[in-house]
């Protein structure tokens, strides 16, 4: 058998200190935990290959998939990348001044903003997003495409149940 991982260990440990207690949810837990982190890096690592912070990513590629026109409103934004109005607007900030966005008033409400892809951004944000998913493919090389679908499946199940609460 092959030597247990960090958290392999972890546990290991927790069942010799505690063993009245089921530990095995930190063998999800904390893989996931520590799985996150290091894609987070992974990921981070390749936008700023290309001038970007992951705000800045997080913002010019939600207004490329939102298609033709490539605009939205900041609300709009805020609930497309799951990030409050205040953090949408100091990423905007930052995409405004690079160029790679506008920000202009709503035409039919006039309280209202709207930000808006410029071509640069919108050039920017394909060669950072053809990167990034040949990034995440070789993320995930260790894994079949089975195993993948498998994961992905069980992962929206437990995202959904978790929602559900």
């Amino acid at each position: 058998m092959s030597e247990p991982d960090f958290v392999g260990h972890v546990l290991e440990q927790w069942r010799a200190e505690r063993p009245d207690l089921d530990v095995s949810p930190v063998g999800v837990v904390a893989r996931l935990h520590r799985l996150a982190a290091r894609l987070t890096e992974e990921l981070v690592a390749e936008y700023a290959e290309h001038g970007l912070g992951e705000g800045e990513f997080d913002v010019l590629a939600t207004l490329r998939r939102a298609g033709a026109p490539y605009e939205l409103t900041p609300g709009a934004l805020a609930a497309s990348t799951m990030v409050s109005s205040g953090a949408i607007t100091k990423r905007v900030d930052r995409c405004v001044q690079q160029g790679w966005a506008t920000r202009r008033v709503h035409e039919r409400d006039g309280r209202g903003r709207v930000v808006a892809l410029t071509e640069e951004g919108r050039a920017l944000v394909d060669r950072a997003f053809t990167a990034h998913i040949a990034n995440e493919h070789r993320l995930l090389a260790g894994l079949t495409e089975r195993q993948r679908t498998q994961l992905a499946g069980l992962l929206e199940q437990w995202g959904r149940a978790l929602e559900a609460d």
